[in-house]
């Protein structure tokens, strides 16, 4: 919906279903009861219910036919909702199965990556509603961070080079489509890469890199040739189309403070496609063997095996050492070791979990800096854990989506 901030809505990644009838039948049973109680006045362009769309290749494959289409554009009418971005990070499945590193498979080495990706924003150019004044409001489709690091011979710079020679070449073929796409249907639409631990692309300063080192070079070579550009066009149309997604959980995790990568991105003329809104747990150990066991064995209760949840933990010198997963960075507890921050996406509105805590500050920071600057106007809220969380936190997920927004409403007041 929209609001002060942006648009505002919740990643259904949330939901089970590869197929687009799975899709389908998860959003008909929960968006009507939650626009009815989160936007339920009269149908206008503030009240109308935001939706960031998760696709699997099937179902995309499955909504992109003509039928499927025009039914799913008459039930967002009907419902008075409508789709501004979408999440396409996982290509398969994402629930009730052992997802971890897979979830970055097939990466941006790969044609499938690329068509599937082209195949979203196909479906998003059709799906972008217009605004007030009749023109088509902006859409961002996020992505993986290129590729997952522990697949390759990372420490080797001929084998890094490689990789980002081969996944930006793929990257810019999503470019050229985006390019075309615009001058066809005047829609302005963003591939929005999602750094995240153990990602190719891992930081803000990483994404910066690739960005300056690759994307940029071979793009302003190819999209001045393809579609005769001068240099300083081109580097300005990649910008557009390729920004970053500013996953607050992720970024909270690496310790990297919200404003800094504002700063950054800005120092380069880089851009934020969408914030998703999403907590990490974080812990500080105490001194004492027995507080440090009650930390130790607070975390173990997080420790699933279905998504993959590394740690980065601040050493008491202050440097930063990197787990693949929690039953790594368990093994290797030591007392060097002064805080732990977990990427496991927790609920929002939760601040602490014992002597386990929420980044839950981080993204009240943000939503401050986006009140400030308005540096996005894509805001969506991703907490797709219900159904790993332990016990005493699984709710229902129409309440607990409501819980979520309600409380990022509140955060939005706060922060105005």
């Amino acid at each position: 919906m929209k609001t002060s901030l942006g648009h505002l809505g919740y990643c259904t990644n949330i939901h089970a279903g590869e197929t687009w009838a799975d899709h389908f039948a998860a959003l008909q049973q929960a968006v009507p009861e939650l626009k009815r109680r989160l936007s339920p006045d009269a149908p206008d362009s503030s009240t109308s219910f935001g939706i960031g769309l998760r696709l699997s290749n099937v179902a995309s494959e499955e909504l992109e036919t003509p039928e499927n289409l025009v039914a799913f554009q008459h039930w967002l009418a009907q419902n008075d909702c409508y789709v501004f971005t979408m999440n396409g990070f996982p290509f398969g499945g994402f629930h009730d199965t052992v997802v971890k590193d897979q979830v970055h498979a097939p990466d941006w080495t790969t044609e499938a990556r690329v068509e599937y990706t082209k195949r979203l924003f196909r479906i998003l150019s059709v799906l972008l509603p217009v605004d007030d004044l009749g023109n088509a409001i902006q859409g961002g489709v996020s992505t993986s961070p290129l590729s997952y690091r522990h697949w390759f011979e990372w420490e080797q710079p001929a084998a890094r080079d490689y990789i980002f020679s081969q996944t930006t070449q793929n990257v810019l073929e999503v470019v050229a489509e985006l390019i075309q796409l615009r001058r066809q249907t005047d829609r302005l639409m963003h591939l929005d890469l999602e750094p995240e631990p153990d990602g190719v692309i891992e930081t803000a300063d990483e994404f910066i890199t690739w960005f300056t080192d690759y994307l940029l070079p071979m793009g302003i070579e190819q999209l001045s040739e393809q579609f005769g550009l001068t240099d300083e066009e081109a580097e300005a149309t990649i910008c557009e189309h390729v920004r970053l997604c500013y996953d607050v959980c992720h970024f909270a995790v690496g310790y990297e403070r919200p404003a800094d990568v504002l700063d950054k991105l800005k120092k380069y003329g880089l851009r934020v496609g969408k914030i998703q809104v999403s907590a990490a747990l974080k812990a500080e150990f105490p001194t004492d063997t027995e507080g440090r066991e009650a930390v130790k064995q607070a975390f173990e209760q997080f420790n699933e095996p279905t998504y993959l949840h590394q740690v980065v933990a601040r050493t008491t010198q202050g440097d930063l050492l990197r787990f693949p997963d929690l039953p790594e960075a368990l093994a290797a507890l030591d007392d060097t070791h002064a805080e732990w921050r977990a990427h496991f996406h927790v609920p929002l509105f939760v601040a602490d979990y014992g002597v386990l805590k929420s980044t839950q500050d981080d993204i009240r920071e943000v939503l401050k800096l986006q009140a400030d600057r308005h540096f996005t106007n894509q805001l969506e809220v991703e907490t797709y854990t219900w159904g790993v969380l332990p016990d005493d936190l699984k709710k229902d997920i129409v309440d607990s989506i409501e819980r979520e927004m309600k409380w990022v409403f509140k955060s939005m007041m706060n922060d105005e």
